[in-house]
């Protein structure tokens, strides 16, 4: 490819908007354009990655056994509805309705299509195990678009889906995808940390995300460095300890003046945060009739003082389709007092009250009076008030006990490149994909669902592999092997360029031939920028010394290669590239 008739320019500033790393270089180096908020055009730069990413996908699912389909984008909504989704997803859902008036989405993923096409496909038990996948283009209309193709509203991904008997056979295909996205990082230049995680809207009961452990990070982790457990702070779990061995107390009424935060009533009384209760409001969607778009209700969380409630544990224990922040005058209409607010003697019809298990334990805890600059000393959970449910809702903190092994956890953040979930037969259940067992007994089958952005992906890799003067790129992801860029000011420099071009292509290594008539700075700084691992110069200079400049991209010091020898040099430098590559998750 000749940079001359390279689709896409580079810019010499990023657009304002353009908020981490890997978007201002992307959008520099002409990789990419936004047409509107987390809407994007791939040039052919960024196309050439994205393919070659969509080959190691390919290679890795085909490897486990996977079958590539290519399913519909468009859906009716009848499928979404058997499996409640329909209902249970927000905005973030694409809807519409066709000419006919007849319900439709942009597909966000592919569960209920798989489950379907399963039941007019699969009949027998010795059909199975089956994985098929797709790399297609998804729809969700995100609230929040941001980082360029971190988070985006029309994305590529792949999404493969697993077909069981039975669990056991699920649990075999999710270990093979948990060990082909690890190496699907690895070709990529990219270490990843797999993460429990919250199975969200796919449903199911196991479930983890593929991290790019990152201080840009929309995701917060808890990680021990003791031990392998690490987690999506949504779901982490942490060693609570034992509650207080004492007796239970009389309730007493104390007067707490201007006390209305954790540190200002521990303070006020003398007193460890440990020794009180936070009290949280939510107002909860919940789900109604079919024809019902779900009620609100007031949810009321309790957390030991000294911790925070964990907003995905109150959701998932309260049976919610969704939690906001609860209003003052929402607050106000059961008798609670925000700052000075408890259970006891509220009007808890159409209230939910959860208690951390560790509040549950914990004798004589403070709590408030519902009355402004009054609390309540000991109160005890079972005694003063009901809990409508006891969990685990407290939120992992730094350096909490590890639930496995009681070291420190540590908090960092990541993005999220990929998920895996086991399903289960949820989907399979709701659109009667069933399959008949060795004793002609139907059975449902068992699905697994796994997902891998594309886009994603690629900006996590720019935003690793990138130094001041652009990006960096792994040879398995640069959109070319070689930027092969031509100084020339006389004839003679630029037939020998030209004649490199040829012989490189010929011997089919991936070279963008910057040929402009530019200034030499322009050149090299693209030639920086575009973040190709090889630059081959070709000058006066380099002709006069005896042949060609060839450097990779992350070292400064160029060397001098005879232009006899150059094909040869260039092809041993990429396969050294490729088996460092290789050695890095050894």
């Amino acid at each position: 490819m000749r940079v001359s008739h390279l689709f896409g320019t580079t810019l010499r500033e990023a657009p304002g908007d353009a908020d981490i790393a890997s978007h201002q270089l992307l959008l520099r180096a002409g990789y990419v354009r936004q047409l509107a908020s987390g809407i994007f055009s791939y040039l052919p730069l960024a196309q050439r990655s994205l393919l070659k990413i969509a080959r190691i996908l390919r290679e890795e699912l085909d490897e486990i056994g996977g079958q590539e389909i290519s399913l519909p984008v468009v859906h009716p909504a009848e499928i979404w509805q058997a499996t409640g989704r329909w209902y249970e997803i927000d905005d973030t859902m694409a809807r519409f309705q066709d000419r006919r008036g007849r319900d439709m989405l942009l597909a966000m993923t592919h569960e209920e299509v798989v489950a379907q096409i399963a039941s007019t496909e699969v009949r027998s038990y010795r059909q199975l195990p089956i994985l098929v996948y797709q790399i297609q283009t998804k729809f969700r209309d995100e609230l929040r678009s941001r980082g360029g193709l971190i988070r985006v509203r029309e994305f590529l991904m792949k999404d493969s889906y697993s077909l069981d008997r039975d669990h056991e056979g699920l649990q075999r295909q999710y270990d093979a995808h948990f060990g082909a996205y690890l190496e699907i990082g690895r070709r990529a230049g990219l270490s990843l940390l797999p993460v429990l995680s919250d199975v969200g809207m796919m449903g199911g009961k196991v479930a983890h995300e593929f991290m790019y452990v990152t201080e840009i990070g929309e995701d917060s982790l808890v990680r021990c460095s003791a031990c392998d457990y690490s987690a999506n702070l949504e779901v982490a779990r942490f060693d609570r300890g034992d509650a207080p061995d004492e007796a239970v107390k009389p309730i007493e009424r104390v007067h707490t003046p201007a006390s209305k935060t954790i540190a200002e009533l521990s303070s006020f009384l003398g007193v460890e945060p440990e020794r009180t209760g936070k009290i949280i409001f939510f107002m909860g969607t919940f789900p109604g009739g079919i024809d019902d778009e779900g009620f609100e209700r007031l949810v009321i969380a309790i957390v030991r003082g000294d911790m925070d409630a964990n907003p995905i544990q109150v959701q998932r224990h309260a049976g919610a389709l969704a939690l906001r922040p609860a209003h003052d005058e929402e607050i106000e209409a059961v008798g609670a007092v925000a700052g000075f607010a408890s259970p006891i003697g509220i009007e808890r019809h159409g209230t939910l009250v959860i208690v951390d298990e560790l509040v549950a334990m914990s004798p004589n805890l403070i709590l408030g009076a519902n009355e402004p600059d009054y609390h309540l000393l000991n109160t005890n959970c079972g005694r003063d008030y009901e809990a409508d449910v006891v969990g685990g809702i407290a939120a992992a903190s730094e350096g909490a006990p590890c639930p496995e092994c009681r070291e420190a956890l540590q908090l960092i953040r990541g993005v999220e490149v990929g998920n895996i979930f086991q399903l289960g037969t949820k989907y399979s259940e709701a659109l009667g994909a069933y399959y008949t067992d060795e004793e002609g007994e139907e059975r449902p089958i068992v699905l697994g669902s796994y997902g891998i952005g594309l886009g994603r992906l690629l900006a996590c890799v720019a935003e690793e592999h990138r130094d001041e003067r652009g990006l960096a790129l792994p040879v398995s992801v640069a959109p070319f092997e070689v930027s092969l860029v031509s100084l020339a000011r006389s004839g003679e420099t630029a037939a020998a360029a030209e004649d490199l071009y040829e012989r490189m292509k010929a011997a089919e290594v991936e070279v963008l031939f910057d040929d402009r008539d530019t200034s030499p700075g322009v050149k090299l700084n693209d030639a920086d920028l575009q973040g190709m691992p090889l630059r081959l110069l070709v000058s006066e200079r380099s002709l006069k010394a005896g042949g060609a400049e060839l450097k990779r991209r992350t070292e400064s010091e160029a060397r001098l290669v005879p232009l006899e020898d150059v094909v040869d040099t260039v092809t041993a430098e990429i396969a050294a590239l490729e088996a460092e590559l290789a050695s890095a998750g050894a």
